[in-house]
């Protein structure tokens, strides 16, 4: 029996919605039998991985608290990728925006009041999409793949992380420890819900998104993005700038990078750190294509991806798989998600004729 792709007339509404799905259920399947064979038990992986954290309440906290920089970054993300402008280094602009908040923590340590929290959000607003503003320079002026700059630069970020820690900002009573002193009250996100870790940087993640929605759909502007990266002659014919718009998408996917780098800093963390960067850059971008680059999806995407740095952390504990069984299941998930695309666009067909030709 021959499978055969034959195009449709049409892309499918259903299936661009319905291969999140198939490639998630591919990932946990492939993903347990993967595990299996290397002498794990890869289905109880599974379940604790994608399944514990949304049955455990415990666990609901931690969810929160991963998927607000993940729906954060990939809103950001997405405002570019629909413009055919390919920011891959986020993850600098987080740590850049994290900087940047931190650096007038510092300023303000020994200072209370409720302004101190809202000017290093804007720090770190500011240091994201001024760091994202590279790529976005070398992109307009030189015509610098936008791609390998801002991948780059995010190594220069990590560097300039661990010099400042190890030198200009770590802490005088820290027992020489690579580390920033501990911000004080007026520098940390409050507690939404008494008792447990959910700060008010969670909830504004997703009021973002929700506003990012709102933007994309209703506004000009997200008229302009959706025009240029579809159709950039017709832009062109419309008086949209390209230059304008990379700058444009560059500069809010490095602002909301470095924002969600602040919440980080100001949130879980409470200081800055050598471990600050975690990945949530480039996870981002398995959320937007998750989301399917629309601020509602990513909330979603945001959420599964969430579930499983949260299922992996159980998993160590509980299984004893490594710590990058999570960083496996997430790669699987993007290379299911870019494989089952190709149904959007190709139906299977069975072409049984073809066969008993064959067998004649």
């Amino acid at each position: 029996m021959l499978i055969e792709l034959e195009k449709r007339k049409e892309p499918s509404q259903a299936m661009l919605y319905l291969t999140p799905v198939i490639a998630v259920l591919a990932t946990m399947f492939v993903g347990g039998i993967l595990f299996s064979l290397i002498g794990h038990n890869g289905f109880a992986a599974v379940r604790e991985i994608f399944i514990t954290p949304l049955i455990d309440t415990h666990k609901w906290q931690d969810l929160g608290i991963k998927a607000a920089p993940l729906i954060l970054i990939a809103v950001g993300l997405s405002i570019g990728f629909r413009a055919n402008v390919w920011n891959i280094g986020a993850e600098g602009q987080y740590i850049v925006g994290g900087l940047a908040g931190t650096g007038i923590a510092l300023l303000t340590w020994e200072l209370e009041g409720w302004w101190i929290l809202p000017l290093m959000c804007i720090a770190g607003v500011i240091g994201g999409g001024l760091y994202a503003s590279i790529p976005a320079f070398l992109k307009t002026k030189l015509n610098v793949n936008e791609i390998l700059s801002s991948l780059m630069l995010t190594y220069a970020a990590i560097q300039l992380l661990y010099y400042l820690m190890r030198g200009p900002w770590k802490d005088p009573e820290g027992f020489n420890f690579p580390q920033t002193r501990l911000f004080n009250d007026s520098q940390i996100l409050p507690e939404i819900i008494p008792g447990t870790i959910v700060h008010l940087g969670v909830p504004l993640a997703f009021l973002i998104a929700i506003i990012a929605w709102f933007v994309m759909s209703k506004s000009i502007f997200g008229f302009q993005i959706r025009v240029v990266g579809s159709a950039p002659a017709a832009a062109r014919y419309g008086g949209f700038s390209a230059k304008r718009t990379i700058w444009a998408a560059m500069l809010i996917g490095g602002g909301f990078a470095g924002l969600a780098g602040i919440f980080e800093a100001a949130g879980p963390f409470q200081q800055m750190v050598p471990q600050f960067p975690t990945g949530y850059g480039f996870t981002a971008i398995i959320v937007a294509f998750l989301g399917r680059l629309h601020p509602i999806g990513i909330i979603l995407g945001g959420l599964v991806l969430a579930v499983s740095y949260v299922g992996g952390e159980i998993a160590q504990t509980s299984l004893g798989l490594p710590n990058a069984a999570a960083g496996i299941f997430q790669a699987m998930m993007l290379f299911f998600l870019l494989a089952t695309d190709i149904l959007v666009k190709y139906r299977l067909k069975l072409n049984l004729a073809k066969q008993a030709g064959d067998a004649s």
